[in-house]
């Protein structure tokens, strides 16, 4: 379980990013979270791994306390949350197959990580990575070679990889055309479901968010909105999330 109680997060600049945030998020949901660009959405799911540390109130995932983890306890603590990006971050002239592997390197004994050697069962686990989203063919191709799509898919298999308990997706479908992007969020519709994984994307695409999502988070100016079944999702729901104040720009 994901648990927000009263979570604050001012940026030292005295820009308040989350307002008093109380969520519960169980294992295995999929959740879209929608707003307008500088909501907070993506401060929201940078939180949760500790990508951005909160100002106040107690945030926990599977019973740690996030504030108060340190050094190593950090690093340990994301072993269990994949995290996907829009721009991918991959080694564009690497195969497909060393971009997952790249996931298991902090598991390696020294000597395997001057040499880069990774053992058989990592590569079976990356291999078996690439199957789950369908591009298992492409593993020793570059991956500059791959399309959007394909390269998000790579993303995905290197973070399931590391067999996390949760996946946080930062507008993981921005960049991709619209049937692309279907086949990515068909991906991590059936991750979810078939491995239980709790998944998080902050995705602008309403459309998508309510065709895929079980529930759906809105958030606006640092503060939810609506937290309810994507289904019960209105229009008038959606113009409270997106609702722009008739001061701003004056």
């Amino acid at each position: 379980m994901i648990k927000f109680e009263n979570v604050q997060k001012t940026y030292p600049n005295g820009y308040v990013g989350l307002k008093d945030i109380n969520l519960e998020i169980e294992q295995g949901e999929f959740i879209a979270i929608i707003g307008l660009s500088g909501a907070g959405k993506s401060t929201l799911i940078r939180c949760i791994n500790r990508m951005h540390d909160i100002t106040d109130g107690s945030l926990t995932v599977n019973g740690t306390d996030v504030k108060n983890i340190k050094g190593k306890e950090v690093r340990d603590f994301r072993k269990t949350i994949g995290m996907i990006f829009q721009s991918f971050n991959l080694i564009t002239r690497a195969t497909v197959l060393k971009n997952v592997l790249i996931s298991s390197v902090p598991e390696l004994s020294w000597w395997r990580r001057i040499f880069g050697i990774f053992p058989e069962s990592a590569k079976v686990n990356a291999l078996e990575s690439l199957d789950n989203v369908g591009i298992l063919d492409k593993a020793f191709t570059r991956v500059d070679q791959l399309s959007g799509g394909q390269q998000q898919r790579v993303a995905l298999a290197r973070t399931l990889a590391r067999r996390p308990e949760v996946i946080l997706a930062d507008e993981p479908v921005a960049a991709l055309d619209p049937v692309t992007a279907k086949i990515v969020m068909d991906d991590f519709k059936r991750i979810n479901k078939d491995l239980n994984i709790s998944v998080l994307i902050n995705i602008h695409h309403v459309d998508l968010a309510l065709e895929y999502a079980d529930r759906v988070i809105g958030i606006r100016k640092g503060e939810v909105v609506y937290d309810g079944p994507s289904e019960n999702v209105t229009q008038d729901v959606l113009d409270e999330i997106y609702l722009k104040d008739e001061e701003e720009g004056k």
